[in-house]
């Protein structure tokens, strides 16, 4: 048979030689880092023989794809070993995901976090084994049976959904699953994981259903990586936004005020308020209008936009005077019935209503997260209607708008093109040009991108930028979506150069994305130290003992009449203290005064990073910080 490999190279093998020895041949390492492959664009186990002469590209961990496969195959080894724990646990799914895997159990007997260690050893058990993977299919009312018998009901639900003929299954000695597969070929590939966590889930997400235990784990090929990843994770621990927002009194969500829900402090609400202020600046620069639409606007409405039918799961709805309203989810009808308020011309496109838009969207309690995933949110939404001759250059403009913010914060970002989904509305035709709008605008921008099909909005497909943070992770917030079909429901138009009626095009787009998402993102990119012109006190001043009080009050009272935010901290402890509390509360400058300071009119600089700056006039310590405390321009 001939092998045709992805750099267009061709070789021969005799008729029975398997994947994993066609592998071999053309090179030791590829042999050894293989652990799957795809033969015609069907993924497979290394121990098929391919019938005919085929393509073939091998998969290690480093593709997206061998991530999945050896993270799923190490969710099989622990499921083989709490199945040998604990007699009679039944099994439920336990797929890859990003950085790691899961596995659903329910268990005779609840356990607990100290059971891990125990299954992690029994884990061990089995990779020193290298049992190997196997791949058997069988008549589906068979595998019915078969796992009837095992005592696995779950998994009968999931095959009796299954339309198939056939059903695949993969053992491993003892043990036995369900899975399309494929797998790494054996159990030692598994070589250096981690169990995380344990949590509670229920039976395919629902709250009717029964509720399961999940065991979270990780896995890579070498140690040194696995090491890498857990000293993310501890990282990640340490900037976790939900401690560092009660540590430093910047929010609260609180079960008596509604999950969802998020309470804004003083120190919260300022450094949120200074993030708008920015962003109502830079907008007003381009060109924007600043609108403000009502939280309620009549089901009918919904109706005619597509969000009843498309969106309406994720919605709250209430009734007043017998009318039926919508709590907005978005913002974009009311920009929309703005537009249609009057005539417009051809002269007055394009137009940009821009909103800081409070929205509300119905999400189940297991999904919420401190400010990564609410009820009710803020978003620097706006909507720029304009003809299809300027539908480029407004895209490159918002794509320039995110560019240039998200320097402001130090981010390095990744575009994503996402196309129609199932659930949509609009013609086929609409959709082409909206999608082919989006990648001609970053094609001419020379910005690379890759597509997620089938993952766009349902009225249009998107742009979404991925950001990474100081740790490496990435974060969606900004986003363009280009909608050719909501303007046609709302039978918006301008009168062109020619005296008839046209349809407009509208862009969505969102630069920070939700503002309170955002800033649990910038906490934990910053671990809770703003740079100082976010700060929410810029400057804290000490004093050494009560002597120096009064100068360190006329200190304070100097700096916030040159536009300063300050505290001051004049109780009677030790200068040590204060300023370890100070550096708790992550404020940038401390100055400590003393009697000397006091005489000579100076103060003692310390900065919360590298610690004394040496004693300087208050004037030079306001000469050299003065840039830093001001809103940054683009």
């Amino acid at each position: 048979m001939k092998i045709t490999l992805p750099d267009g190279s061709q070789k021969e093998f005799s008729d029975n030689t398997t994947l994993s020895e066609i592998a071999v041949s053309i090179g030791a390492r590829l042999g050894k880092e293989s652990i799957a492959a795809v033969v015609d664009d069907r993924l497979v186990d290394l121990d098929i023989v391919p019938v005919n002469d085929s393509q073939v590209r091998f998969v290690t961990f480093d593709d997206p794809e061998g991530k999945d496969i050896f993270r799923h195959s190490a969710s099989h080894v622990m499921a083989q070993a709490v199945k040998r724990l604990f007699p009679g646990t039944e099994l439920a799914i336990g797929p890859s995901i990003k950085d790691g895997f899961y596995y659903d159990f329910e268990f005779p007997d609840t356990i607990t976090e100290e059971d891990l260690p125990r299954i992690e050893e029994e884990m061990n058990r089995i990779v020193s084994q290298k049992i190997p993977y196997t791949r058997e299919e069988l008549p589906r009312d068979d595998a019915i049976k078969m796992f009837k018998d095992l005592g696995e009901a779950y998994k009968v639900e999931l095959i009796e959904e299954i339309d198939d003929e056939t059903v695949s299954i993969y053992r491993q000695d003892d043990f036995v699953d369900m899975c399309r597969g494929p797998h790494v070929p054996d159990t030692g590939y598994i070589k250096s994981f981690a169990l995380l966590s344990l949590a509670g889930a229920y039976w395919r997400g629902d709250e009717k259903n029964k509720m399961l235990q999940r065991i979270y784990g990780t896995a890579y090929p070498k140690k040194k990586t696995l090491k890498e990843h857990l000293n993310r994770l501890e990282e990640a621990k340490k900037r976790d936004h939900r401690r560092l927002g009660r540590e430093l009194d910047l929010f609260s969500i609180v079960e008596e005020a509604g999950p969802g829900f998020v309470i804004y402090h003083p120190k919260g609400a300022l450094v949120r308020t200074i993030l708008e202020d920015f962003e109502k600046a830079e907008h007003l620069k381009r060109g924007y209008d600043i609108v403000v639409g009502p939280q309620l606007l009549k089901l009918d409405l919904w109706k005619k936009s597509g969000h009843f039918e498309n969106y309406r799961e994720n919605m709250y709805f209430t009734e007043v005077e017998d009318i039926q309203y919508g709590i907005k989810p978005m913002n974009c009808l009311a920009h929309m019935l703005i537009y249609k308020s009057r005539i417009r011309s051809y002269r007055d496109l394009p137009i940009r209503y821009f909103e800081l838009g409070t929205v509300y969207r119905h999400e189940k309690s297991g999904v919420l997260h401190g400010l990564f995933r609410l009820r009710g949110f803020t978003q620097d939404d706006a909507h720029i209607l304009c003809t299809p001759d300027q539908l480029n250059s407004e895209i490159r403009g918002v794509i320039s708008l995110v560019i240039d913010v998200m320097g402001v914060f130090g981010f390095e970002y990744e575009f994503e093109v996402s196309t129609r989904p199932e659930k949509s509305i609009g013609t086929e035709e609409d959709w082409e040009k909206a999608t082919s709008a989006l990648l001609e605008a970053l094609e001419d921008e020379d910005l690379p991108y890759t597509v997620n099909q089938g993952d766009g909005a349902f009225y249009g497909p998107k742009i979404d930028v991925k950001l990474k943070d100081a740790i490496g992770r990435m974060w969606q917030c900004a986003t363009i979506q280009c909608d050719f079909a909501l303007p046609e429901r709302f039978d918006l138009h301008f009168v062109g150069k020619d005296g008839a009626r046209h349809r407009p095009i509208m862009l969505h787009r969102v630069i920070l994305g939700s503002i309170d998402r955002f800033l649990g993102v910038l906490i934990e990119h910053y671990a809770g130290a703003f740079p100082v012109w976010l700060s929410p006190v810029q400057v804290k001043v000490l004093t050494i003992t009560d002597k120096s009080a009064n100068y360190a009050e006329s200190v304070a009272g100097t700096l916030k009449k040159q536009g300063f935010r300050v505290e001051t901290d004049l109780r009677n402890e030790k200068i040590g203290y204060k300023i370890r509390e100070a550096r708790l509360e992550k404020i940038p400058y401390m100055l400590i005064i003393g009697e000397k300071e006091a005489v000579s009119g100076a103060v003692s600089v310390r900065h919360r990073e590298d610690g004394d700056r040496g004693v300087v006039s208050l004037d030079s310590f306001i000469d050299s910080v003065r840039d830093e405390i001001v809103l940054p321009t683009l």
